[in-house]
């Protein structure tokens, strides 16, 4: 008789909430629609624009330099809002300044309106959970389609749980040529629970959202103790070898919602991988940086255009 034939088990697939399985999924995009004209800024166009993401339509505010367009196309920025509760937000307000600022000085930006967030459709997420870094990833593959656009310079901006999707989205596509983080919540998901709940007998006060139910995720999961390699395969602090470009930080040491050390570590760990990061601390400012935003300002912009633009 013959040898009887041993099979290896099958590797566990990884969650679909895990770095790998989002960076084993394609992010097309679409074509960008106008579907509202706005009024001007000072030197460039103001649209609601949509596309589409796993199916669902997503708009969000975009603006277009006046004036000659250059050979290769504008480089492109992607802004990721923070945490605002999907009943209050409203694509024109907050982050006006913010966005102002970058579309002034020379790039398309385009701020999403998450899943869930204004007119777009679907079911909001949160911190942990891929929807919303799904949405922005198929909005820079949007863009890239777009005439104006150069797909071969895009950056990505994102202010406390968009910094987290930066992050994140750095660690999944090769196409972000540098990112920015201003007071994100860039720590470990283990951590983020520690600090904001989640364990088995409640779910998350964070400041920043349900962090994507991490009391589902947990009776599903375990907890961070229980199951180490769950956490860590959704956290992008994992993954920081292979971040698509230099990242840049920023946070007020004052910050009553998102610790400082959250960005101070994720320099410490950038740096020991060998990766180019940077790290501004803002004394005795605040998590909007209120008292130091012309400087923040000042110092994201210079960076964009050394990484991104490529002045």
């Amino acid at each position: 008789m013959p040898p009887p034939t041993l099979f290896a088990p099958s590797p566990t697939p990884a969650s679909p909430l895990a770095i790998e399985s989002l960076r084993a999924r394609e992010y097309p995009g679409s074509e960008i629609v106008i579907e509202q004209t706005l009024a001007p800024g000072s030197n460039y166009q103001r649209y609601i624009a949509s596309h589409f993401s796993d199916g669902l339509k997503i708009y969000g505010l975009l603006t277009v330099p006046k004036g000659a367009k250059p050979a290769t196309g504008w480089p492109v920025i992607l802004f990721n809002h923070g945490y605002i509760s999907p009943e209050q937000y409203r694509t024109t307000e907050r982050y006006i300044a913010y966005q102002d600022a970058i579309a002034r000085v020379g790039y398309i930006t385009f701020k999403s309106d998450y899943r869930g967030h204004g007119s777009s459709e679907g079911t909001p997420s949160g911190h942990f959970a891929p929807g919303y870094t799904i949405d922005v990833l198929n909005a820079m593959g949007s863009l890239k389609k777009y005439p104006e656009a150069d797909p071969n310079r895009i950056g990505m901006w994102g202010h406390s749980l968009g910094g987290e999707i930066v992050l994140r989205a750095m660690v999944i596509s090769p196409g972000i040529k540098a990112g920015v983080s201003w007071a994100g919540t860039v720590a470990p998901p283990s951590e983020q629970l520690g600090m904001w709940g989640g364990g088995r007998g409640g779910g998350a006060t964070s400041p920043h959202g349900a962090a994507s139910g991490p009391s589902d995720l947990t009776r599903q999961y375990g907890t961070p103790a229980e199951n180490p390699e769950f956490w860590a395969s959704l956290a992008p602090t994992s993954y920081l070898a292979d971040l698509s470009g230099p990242i840049q930080l920023h946070h007020g040491t004052a910050d009553p919602e998102v610790p400082l050390n959250f960005s101070q570590v994720l320099f410490d760990e950038i740096d020991r991988e060998g990766k180019a990061a940077e790290l501004y601390t803002y004394p005795g400012d605040n998590h909007n940086l209120s008292n130091s935003f012309n400087l923040a300002m000042e110092r994201t912009i210079t960076f964009f255009d050394a990484y991104v633009k490529g002045d």
